[in-house]
C-alpha cells in the first residue's frame, strides 16, 4: 500500500497534507535536479523524472490542481506541462509569493490549502505563504530549516512523486489509484 507508514507522519504533517487542494512547484532543482544544460547552439534542456510526472498526473485526477512557478523561462517547462495537462504554468516569475497568492484567489482557497515545494532562496516567500511547505532532500540548507516537511529524495530524483504520494495518502486516494493499476 502506498504510505502504508502514513500514521509515522507526525499528525500535523497529516493535517497539512488532508488540506491541499492547490500544488505550486518550483522547476529547477524541485522537478529537476537544478543544473542547467546548454547544447553548442545555445538550446536549454532539462531531465524530468517520469515518476515525477506521473504523480502530477495523479494529484489532478483527484482534484489537487498544479502550478509550475519559476523563475526562468524555458520552452521545456512550456512543453513537460502541455505533456502532463498542467493548465497553470507561471514563468519568469519575481516575486512567487504574489503567484501563489494569486493563484488561490483565482481558485477560491485560502493559504492553507495550497502546499509549494521549492530548493532555493527565491523560493522562500512562497513556502511562507502555503499552508504545507516542502523542499527536497537537496535544498539549499536554509530552504530546508525552514519548511514543513523535506522529502527522502532529491529534486529532479522522485522528489515531487514522493510528495504527491503523501497528498494522495493523506487525502484517502492511494488505494484507489493502486487499485487502478493492480486491476489491469
Amino acid at each position: 500500500m502506498p504510505y502504508s507508514h502514513l500514521n509515522d507522519f507526525p499528525a500535523d504533517i497529516r493535517e497539512r497534507a488532508a488540506r491541499v487542494r492547490l500544488l505550486g512547484l518550483d522547476v529547477d532543482g524541485t522537478l529537476t535536479d537544478g543544473r542547467l544544460i546548454h547544447s553548442d547552439a545555445g538550446v536549454e534542456t532539462k531531465a524530468f523524472h517520469v515518476q515525477d510526472g506521473l504523480g502530477l498526473k495523479l494529484l489532478g485526477e483527484h482534484g489537487i490542481a498544479v502550478a509550475l512557478v519559476t523563475a526562468r523561462r524555458s520552452p521545456v517547462v512550456e512543453a513537460r506541462a502541455r505533456e502532463l495537462g498542467l493548465p497553470h504554468v507561471h514563468q519568469g516569475v519575481r516575486d512567487k509569493r504574489d503567484c501563489l497568492r494569486a493563484l488561490c484567489a483565482g481558485l477560491g482557497l485560502a493559504p492553507d490549502q495550497a502546499a509549494f515545494m521549492g530548493d532555493d532562496l527565491p523560493d522562500l516567500p512562497a513556502l511562507g505563504f502555503a499552508g504545507f511547505s516542502v523542499a527536497p532532500a537537496n535544498a539549499h540548507p536554509w530552504v530546508r530549516e525552514r519548511v514543513h516537511w523535506r522529502t527522502q529524495h532529491a529534486g529532479g530524483a522522485g522528489a515531487v512523486r514522493e510528495l504527491a504520494d503523501l497528498l494522495l495518502a493523506a487525502q484517502g486516494h492511494a488505494e484507489a489509484v493502486l487499485a487502478r493499476f493492480l486491476d489491469r
